[in-house]
């Protein structure tokens, strides 16, 4: 995980719920889409409990954030309109998606296809 120095300074769910905007300090920001946050959950049903257990989800192109809840002061949780609610995003966590957008996109539709699926 990417080491931050600040936490975020503001969380910003756009009004069609499919783009959360994360603000750090220092102005550095990153706007993370739905569907990339759904398939890149933290949470143990997409992750796995180890590498070779990391899930593929395909079928989320049009997921959206239903809420954002607070955890403690260290992440988020995130609720998306298929009910997914189980994954908690750390500020870390965040800070790395953000940092490693474009790559792990790339790596995430290069699997979709490798795997015949469809986003």
């Amino acid at each position: 995980m990417a080491e931050i120095s600040a936490w975020p300074t503001e969380l910003r769910l756009a009004k069609d719920r499919r783009t959360l905007t994360v603000t750090f300090g220092g102005n550095e920001g990153f706007a993370l889409p739905a569907e990339y946050l759904r398939v890149k959950s933290p949470s143990a049903e997409v992750q796995g409990h180890s590498p070779n257990e990391r899930k593929t989800v395909g079928g989320k192109k049009e997921v959206a954030i239903l809420e954002v809840h607070p955890i403690g002061n260290y992440a988020v949780r995130l609720v998306f309109d298929d009910l997914h609610s189980t994954g908690i995003y750390s500020w870390e966590y965040l800070h790395t998606l953000g940092e490693h957008h474009a790559q792990y996109w790339q790596d995430y539709l290069d699997d979709l296809a490798g795997k015949g699926l469809a986003r």
